[in-house]
């Protein structure tokens, strides 16, 4: 039923787990399971509880061994690469871990105004950004809402001599359904809302006042935005606010609850980890720690269970989690972040939490193609209409790539023509040479040619 929240079943997760763990030590089971997921046909929450049950590192290796198939089977080769610009760190919530909440007395508060931001926009784009994701803290200036819609503007009226930003995601409060329409209609990607935690009891804790604290209107958000006509969202979770494997099946049943009554799934999930933030004892001692070999492994368990959702890895992350979990399911990445407002030209306020991957875009540029993976800055779906259901039809016979490959290639090639260094450049045409000798001859002819238009001066190639 759209817009209920009692597709939620904290009973069934837990009964889930429960069972899990008795079956934990048959490889038999194990592998049963493996092997339906190879077969990119996504799991079950009773079955990804199994993997998530899984703690031995035999068990774990063959875990992350499928999880690195899908990842190839589905995406390649491709890590698309944006950036977060942070509007405003207003918050009228008073959440323990973070930094910007209402009650943390200590922080400056700003809201950029248009010419503010279109200055930030502008930095982003001589760096190279094309893909940003919009966040603003849950509580608005004057003018409210249309402060999101003005700043939206802002940033597409940004034109450098070397480019603009193509695609808008967005990071706000939870919506009537209204403003998600006009949300929609300023041209969005993504709508992105994290429930941070769907256990009840730890969110009621967590939560202490503000908007936020009603659990049911938060989770029904994206059904909300779903009825308005936005095609794409993200879920995700704030990862050491209670036990992961409760998380990781909850997250699953969102996405089946989501495809259950709109025909399509989240478009992408985000796992950021807790990390340390001002004014927050929470943030630096998390009831719920999550190591890194269980943050690898859950991140190859929503892989496996939802093989065509998109995974984000954030800067939170140190660069070598951020390397180790590329294999594992992660298909977009954050690069160069500031998690403040104005943190791009007078960097002068207070991040929302701690970053653990500093390097700027063109660091992290080189790394992830030295790693043999190629930087995407695409965003031809979202401006060809293949977004929703549409995304999914293509995805799911594997055509997508057909689009994906040579798109990616061509927003990498552009970005090393027009910002990268001389190094990163070297390492960035090596890398995709590789990538065409690796592809089938028709793929190839159709990716050399669009390569060959950037190459001749063309900017914004894409199929």
């Amino acid at each position: 039923m759209i817009g209920a929240t009692g597709w939620l079943h904290e009973a069934t997760i837990r009964a889930d787990l429960r069972r899990a763990r008795l079956d934990a030590g048959d490889p038999a089971r194990l592998e049963d399971v493996l092997a339906k997921a190879r077969t990119l046909a996504g799991l079950a929450p009773a079955e990804a509880a199994l993997l998530c049950a899984a703690d031995d590192p035999e068990s774990r290796a063959r875990i992350h061994a499928a999880a690195g198939e899908v990842k190839q089977a589905v995406y390649g080769r491709r890590l698309v690469l944006f950036t977060p610009l942070y509007v405003s760190n207003l918050c009228a919530n008073d959440c323990a871990y973070c930094a910007f909440r209402a009650g943390n007395h200590g922080i400056v508060r700003r809201a950029l105004d248009a010419d503010e931001i279109r200055a930030e926009t502008a930095a982003l784009v001589d760096e190279g950004h094309r893909r940003i994701l919009l966040v603003a803290g849950e509580a608005y200036p004057r003018e409210g809402f249309d402060y999101v819609l003005n700043a939206i503007d802002a940033v597409y009226s940004v034109t450098r001599e070397k480019g603009a930003v193509r695609r808008v995601n967005v990071n706000v409060a939870p919506l009537e359904t209204e403003d998600f329409r006009r949300l929609r209609d300023r041209r969005i990607g993504t709508y992105q809302i994290f429930q941070e935690t769907y256990d009840r009891s730890v969110y009621a804790h967590v939560h202490r006042r503000g908007r936020k604290r009603d659990f049911d209107w938060r989770l029904a958000a994206m059904d909300r935005a779903m009825t308005a006509g936005v095609d794409d969202v993200g879920v995700g979770v704030l990862f050491g606010l209670a036990d992961w494997r409760f998380e990781v099946l909850a997250l699953l049943q969102h996405a089946r609850h989501l495809e259950a009554a709109f025909g399509v799934g989240p478009h992408t999930v985000s796992v950021p980890r807790l990390e340390p933030a001002t004014g927050s004892d929470l943030a630096s001692h998390p009831p719920h720690a999550v190591s890194d070999d269980d943050f690898k492994t859950l991140v190859a368990v929503l892989r496996l269970a939802v093989p065509w959702t998109g995974i984000i890895m954030s800067t939170r992350e140190t660069a070598r989690i951020r390397r180790e979990t590329f294999a594992l399911g992660v298909s977009q990445i954050s690069a160069g972040s500031r998690t403040s407002p104005g943190g791009y030209t007078s960097g002068d306020a207070e991040p929302q939490f701690s970053l653990g991957d500093h390097r700027p875009l063109d660091e992290v540029v080189r790394d992830v193609a030295s790693l043999g993976y190629i930087p995407s800055f695409c965003t031809g779906c979202y401006r060809l209409g293949r977004t929703g259901a549409d995304f999914m039809d293509l995805a799911r016979p594997g055509l997508i790539r057909e689009h994906c490959d040579p798109n990616g290639l061509t927003s990498f090639l552009e970005y090393l023509q027009d910002h990268a260094s001389s190094e990163t450049r070297s390492v960035g045409e090596a890398r995709i040479a590789a990538e065409l000798a690796a592809m089938d001859p028709e793929r190839r002819r159709r990716a050399a040619s669009m390569l060959d238009r950037v190459r001749a001066g063309r900017r914004d190639v894409y199929c």
